[in-house]
């Protein structure tokens, strides 16, 4: 026998409830047990209905009109014929929920235990419908509330179960309803008889705690996603479905953030080793995830990446607190005692300071009770300030086998370093089931994108480019990575995507990625006019994994912004010579920096263009050699123009035919001035080791003053011929 559950997303319209029908049609047993979660959006608006009443706004009975309505065209909708009985039944629900909306309006009072009678309509009406509507398609069923089944306690809102007592009600109920059995999920009662529910993912334990009872094969969670991915999917787009997973696992997971299932509903199923499948209600044939007890598959040491996006972190700290004993009791307790829940906890071994977590919205609360706690030890110097840190995230690594095998954490820590996260907290127990860390808010979706490429895509990685100046140089390195971009991806594991582009009067942004096939036509089309810093600065908001930027301008202002660029862990790839030409202190700072932030600094293509002289010069020096002399030809285009000089042509034209071919510099004065030449002599004698500036280089102008004092470039060209011998 087996147990399903459908969530309200399943059914949150007639179509998605026709899709259940239809995987209710389909089933081999056809003795089953279903529980419904409210239609998607009802509970929501039920709470709603009772703070309206509350506050003695009537416009709760315009929501209720328009709830009721929404219900009864959904029976319509799903019963063409033999609707009336059904709709009686429906008004006769909704007509009790009036009155009791009504009571809560006279009497101003609103309880939890009122709230909770209020919310269970909600199950109550999906299920009364699909029931009466299964049985007009001929498919018998008994429509049961779970208060009848499901005994707790008065703990209104979240009530906790009375398992002896529940599992007798169930099996009695079983032995003599032999049919299939349509079950209201959430709702339960108390043993006064008054509804209770059974908080977050009420419907899930409800599944769980039937299937339980009832020693069933097996329990299906039926929701929108094909099972528990490796990652949220909304912020890692390659998060895959684990095929299993076990109940310890799973657990973590839901603790830190998963929301496919809610802990409390492994429970039981836990106890009596019962599987638990996670399914697609709107992709029946995908085999979802299961969830065993233990795992069989060892060649996966971890099996998701969880996280809690939003916490506030509170240190506590002083000399005072060094092998004094009771005060992780007294700090924990008096926590406890105004129910503040505690996410994580780290303690140093010195027994100096306890760093932990807990939800924003309690933080303020917890700073001021900590403080009252230890007024005295504080005003003596012995605990320092309480120290409230806002706008951070937990992220939670997961799998049992992790403890199998070195490394696990030494691979996450690197990947966050190698991108510049910085992990403020770590916790991580014996079990080594689960490696929790914390980190700034405004990096999560970074950091899990980069841990989610290490621990499960570890055979490829993925780089992302944002390119300025697509001229000649630009283009052509685009056109090699279109045409490259399969072997490297085949021979190398290592997938080129191109995020951000520009070009001195537009850009564009992909979050996934431009087409470079189509970057001419992309960049024509946008409408958003270039800046460099905002085009840095939506480089830096994105904050991609494995970033790169490349500047392949002549501009002399882009360089100037290199350094914010290092400092946020994105690394520079350059053919453009000014930084590191500039003062000899800049171009120390450069390396310095790409250093200190795990990045890299490229600059290969400011000598000799595609041969490696400047990589030769560097490990020439790193083998403890030094250089005496450099000898070379350091101007292409300079010894191009003397050629065609020497062939006849005139000086003017040598200068127009090596601007065509592409050899001089977008602006050719900075070839015919010699300043090309000086800052390629300046970055070789600064990669030998000298410290070297650009006023200590003599520099011999080939243009006059006259054309020295020409800004266009046009007209600069069309003058040179005043030069022609």
């Amino acid at each position: 026998m087996k147990v399903l559950k459908f969530g309200g997303s399943s059914i949150g319209n007639t179509k998605k409830i026709e899709n259940v029908i239809e995987i209710l049609s389909g089933l081999e047993d056809k003795n089953f047990i279903v529980v419904f979660s409210a239609i998607q959006g009802v509970t929501d608006k039920l709470i709603s209905l009772g703070h309206y009443a509350l506050l003695q706004n009537i416009k709760y009975k315009t929501i209720l009109a328009k709830l009721e309505k929404k219900h009864l065209n959904i029976i319509n909708e799903l019963n063409k014929k033999n609707s009336i009985i059904i709709q009686k039944k429906i008004s006769k629900l909704f007509l009790e929920l009036t009155e009791v909306l009504h009571g809560v309006y006279l009497l101003k009072e609103l309880t939890d235990r009122t709230l909770d009678h209020i919310m269970s309509f909600g199950e109550k009406f999906s299920c009364l419908i699909i029931s009466e509507t299964l049985k007009n398609r001929s498919i018998d069923n008994d429509y049961v509330e779970a208060n009848k089944l499901i005994i707790t306690d008065s703990n209104f809102t979240n009530a906790n179960i009375n398992f002896n007592k529940t599992n007798k009600r169930i099996n009695e109920y079983f032995r003599s309803h032999k049919k299939s059995q349509v079950v209201t999920g959430f709702i339960a009662e108390n043993e006064k008889g008054e509804i209770t529910t059974l908080g977050r993912g009420g419907s899930d334990f409800t599944a769980s705690i039937l299937g339980a009872a009832l020693n069933v094969d097996e329990i299906q969670i039926w929701t929108d996603v094909n099972g528990i991915l490796t990652a949220d999917p909304k912020k890692v787009k390659h998060a895959y479905t684990l095929p299993k997973i076990t109940y310890e696992e799973a657990m973590e997971l839901s603790h830190f953030g998963a929301k496919v299932i809610h802990p409390p509903t492994l429970l039981p199923a836990l106890k009596k080793k019962i599987k638990i499948n996670i399914k697609n209600s709107f992709n029946p044939k995908e085999l979802g995830t299961e969830i065993i007890s233990r795992a069989n598959d060892n060649s996966c040491h971890i099996k998701g990446i969880s996280s809690i996006d939003n916490i506030s972190i509170i240190n506590v700290q002083g000399g005072g607190m060094v092998g004094v004993t009771g005060i992780a009791s007294r700090l924990f307790g008096v926590l406890a005692d105004k129910n503040i829940n505690i996410i994580l906890i780290t303690q140093a071994s010195s027994e100096h300071s306890i760093c932990f977590a807990v939800l924003p919205e309690q933080a303020n609360n917890a700073k001021l009770l900590i403080e009252k706690e230890f007024k005295f030890e504080i005003v003596d110097g012995k605990i320092n300030n309480i120290i409230v840190s806002p706008d951070f995230s937990i992220i939670a690594v997961v799998g049992e086998n992790m403890k199998k095998t070195p490394g696990i954490s030494g691979k996450v820590f690197q990947s966050l370093g190698k991108n510049g996260i910085n992990i403020h907290a770590i916790a991580q127990g014996s079990s080594e089931l689960n490696i929790s860390l914390v980190i700034e808010k405004k990096y999560l979706r970074k950091a899990l994108n980069v841990l989610h490429d290490a621990l499960f895509l570890s055979k490829q990685k993925t780089i992302n480019l944002f390119l300025i100046g697509p001229g000649l140089v630009g283009s052509e390195l685009l056109n090699l990575i279109s045409k490259q971009k399969k072997y490297i991806q085949n021979e190398f594991k290592i997938n080129i995507r191109l995020i951000g582009l520009a070009n001195t009067k537009k850009m564009i942004f992909n979050e996934d990625e431009i087409l470079i096939k189509n970057w001419k036509k992309k960049l024509f089309q946008s409408n958003k006019k270039f800046n460099a810093n905002e085009f840095i600065d939506r480089m830096k908001d994105l904050n991609k994994s494995n970033s790169i930027f490349i500047d392949c301008t002549p501009s002399d202002y882009i360089p100037s912004l290199y350094k914010s660029i290092l400092t946020s862990s994105i690394s520079i790839v350059t053919p453009n010579k000014i930084a590191n030409s500039g003062k000899h202190q800049t171009y120390l700072d450069l390396k310095n920096i790409s250093k200190q932030h795990n990045v890299q600094f490229l600059y290969g293509a400011n000598v000799g263009a595609a041969l490696p002289i400047i990589n030769t010069i560097k490990d020439i020096i790193a083998n403890g050699d030094k250089i005496t002399k450099i000898e070379g030809v350091l101007s292409g285009s300079l010894s191009y123009i003397f050629n065609s000089l020497k062939k006849g042509k005139s000086f003017s034209e040598s200068v127009l035919s090596a601007k065509e071919k592409g050899y001089t510099e977008p602006d050719p004065r900075v070839d015919l001035r010699g300043t090309d030449i000086a800052r390629k002599l300046l970055i070789l004698i600064r990669e030998a080791g000298i410290k070297f500036e650009m006023n200590q280089i003599k520099i011999e102008n080939l243009l006059t003053e006259d054309l020295e004092k020409i800004k266009d470039i046009n007209i600069f060209l069309d003058n040179l011929k005043t030069i022609d011998g």
